[in-house]
């Protein structure tokens, strides 16, 4: 896959999140950075990750401002719980467990809830959270769970930690350049995918060391040994049948992408900075509004 000049574009969006986030708190650990969430609903706002339940089917979306849900058979999203927290990092890692990380509601906050969560988890599909590890320490905008394993990028301090213990307990890697995303591959241990800022890198040690694989950044789903798939700056997806060695275009989602998964090898969802979710049901070749801001 050639460099696109609608890379620049994309970046170009990318500051513009890390100004919102370093506002609300995202890139520091002191108190008079944050700026903590009203416990009202204002609706899905910004939103940072997407997620399926097993459990029944449902549309999870991790927000700015909560954590919302889209039932199978509706358009429009619903707040999960009374907890408005800035829910940045998000995965769901099994059947109404989930985990995230992100930044307290003006509630939590009062409650004395430091402004990194951590690593935080849910058990009862995002009803209620507890803390896991690095409480105060970290700010997870990515991450990804596969069987035991979790990879998280800590955008408060610049670095990816990886776990084999469900977020326990963390080992340090050294990577090239801060992360947009990051896909575990799923059918070969320790094989990664890393889309920083000069591209796509890959590590086949777990994320200790990186081949450069060029191309250009995007958001990353890998659901299958035969498709990756990649989402840029302009909306274009891509999928790559050979680990990220070469990619083919293979549709559009009309517009800038704020957050991609994978349900199964052919489903596809994604998020526009708009609030607005989209479908693809045929492996990213066409695409219908599945939920609404």
């Amino acid at each position: 896959m050639a460099a696109r000049a609608t890379s620049s574009i994309f970046w170009g969006a990318l500051v513009s999140v890390a100004l919102i986030l370093t506002a609300c708190g995202g890139s520091g650990t002191g108190e008079g950075a944050f700026t903590p969430l009203a416990p009202e609903d204002p609706g899905p706002v910004h939103v940072h990750g997407l997620g399926v339940n097993p459990t029944d089917g449902a549309l999870f979306i991790a927000t700015h401002t909560g954590l919302y849900r889209t039932p199978p058979d509706a358009k429009r999203a619903e707040p999960v719980g009374d907890r408005r927290q800035d829910t940045m990092g998000f995965t769901v890692a099994g059947r109404d467990y989930f985990l995230g990380s992100g930044h307290p509601d003006a509630r939590g906050f009062q409650e004395g809830q430091p402004p990194l969560l951590g690593l935080i988890e849910s058990r009862d599909g995002g009803k209620t959270w507890e803390p896991v590890s690095l409480r105060g320490e970290a700010d997870f905008h990515v991450l990804r769970f596969l069987g035991k394993r979790v990879y998280g990028y800590d955008a408060s301090n610049n670095r990816l930690l990886v776990s084999a213990d469900r977020g326990r307990t963390w080992e340090k890697r050294t990577i090239p350049a801060p992360i947009l995303d990051l896909a575990a591959n799923p059918t070969r241990s320790g094989g990664v995918i890393l889309a920083g800022e000069g591209g796509l890198l890959r590590s086949e040690d777990d994320a200790r060391t990186w081949q450069a694989l060029g191309g250009t950044p995007g958001l990353l789903a890998w659901p299958s040994r035969r498709a990756l798939y990649l989402v840029d700056g302009a909306g274009a997806v891509f999928v790559s049948p050979d680990a990220g060695h070469s990619f083919t275009p293979i549709g559009d989602i009309g517009g800038e992408p704020a957050a991609l998964v994978a349900e199964g090898e052919r489903d596809l969802y994604v998020a526009l900075h708009d609030g607005t979710i989209k479908v693809s049901m045929d492996a990213g070749r066409t695409w219908a509004v599945r939920s609404s801001p």
